[in-house]
């Protein structure tokens, strides 16, 4: 009873869609942290920037903001102000920009209660002078609090990316990152199991470090698919550190064609997404 009051809570009263100019919004979202979810949003939306869509790329975590790093983006750059209140978002790899990383000084440490967080994620979230946009890929701080909760309750999210790597531990989290989207009414477009094994790069040795097949049993406990399989790789690693995401510098290797399909994938799960809804009948209820 518990369960339903607070589902109810969640979802009453009407959606305000404030973003009219973007089309899908995608959460990429993790139970924990630690499983590459951050790797996987920036890879993710430079190539479908590469497919030929326009995307934005929102950094969601306010205490540990990582895309201006993994974008490139130089440090102390700051975005300009439009309209004396508009963000306007910086542009590395095609890709519109925006972080808390860009607006405070990089050691600066955000000791914030959660009502600050929140209304400073949905400023950035809303006060952004984004272009008309195919995707706008999110990328969520770790966990099941505050900010998922707001952002389902601001915009109409397309869906959610759920990354996990193929560990127990990390299974258990991704399990609470798919139930809370499913009390806030928000779809898994899919689950990406990062990490999912090593190939040494001397000997060529194949190892799955984190176990193996976790994310599949996930998809299947949950009727959903795993949409991509990403390996823990030392090219990754590097790219990501040195601001040049892997898709975007090693075009041509495996892993970067591991994410141009993951991308297909997320677009036509949001297309579908869409179509439903499109379709869904509008109920309305008046007092006569």
């Amino acid at each position: 009873m518990a369960e339903f009051a607070l589902f109810v809570l969640l979802t009453e009263g009407p959606l305000v869609k404030k973003l009219p100019q973007i089309k899908h919004i995608v959460c990429v979202a993790s139970g924990k942290g630690g499983v590459g979810k951050s790797t996987i949003a920036v890879n993710l939306a430079v190539a479908l920037r590469q497919l030929g869509c326009t995307v934005g790329l929102l950094d969601a975590d306010i205490y540990g903001p990582s895309v201006p790093l993994m974008m490139g983006i130089a440090p102390g750059t700051r975005p300009e102000v439009r309209e004396q209140r508009l963000l306007v978002p910086i542009e590395a790899h095609g890709v519109e920009c925006i972080s808390m990383g860009v607006l405070v000084d990089a050691k600066a440490a955000m000791v914030w209660r959660a009502p600050m967080v929140i209304s400073a994620f949905n400023q950035i979230l809303t006060d952004t002078a984004w272009s008309e946009l195919d995707f706008l890929i999110v990328d969520m701080p770790p966990g099941t609090g505050d900010i998922q909760l707001s952002l389902a309750q601001s915009v109409e999210v397309t869906g959610a990316v759920i990354v996990t790597t193929p560990q127990d531990v990390a299974l258990a989290d991704a399990r609470k990152g798919i139930e809370m989207f499913q009390k806030v009414g928000v779809p898994i477009l899919g689950i990406v199991e990062n990490m999912a094994i090593h190939v040494c790069s001397q000997c060529g040795h194949s190892e799955a470090i984190f176990g193996s097949e976790g994310g599949s049993r996930l998809a299947a406990e949950y009727g959903g698919e795993v949409i991509g399989r990403l390996p823990l790789d030392i090219q990754i690693r590097e790219k990501t550190d040195s601001g040049v995401p892997v898709v975007a510098s090693i075009t041509d290797s495996a892993v970067a064609r591991a994410y141009a399909e993951l991308a297909e994938k997320v677009g036509s799960a949001a297309a579908h997404v869409a179509a439903l809804r499109a379709e869904a009948p509008k109920i309305s209820i008046s007092d006569d």
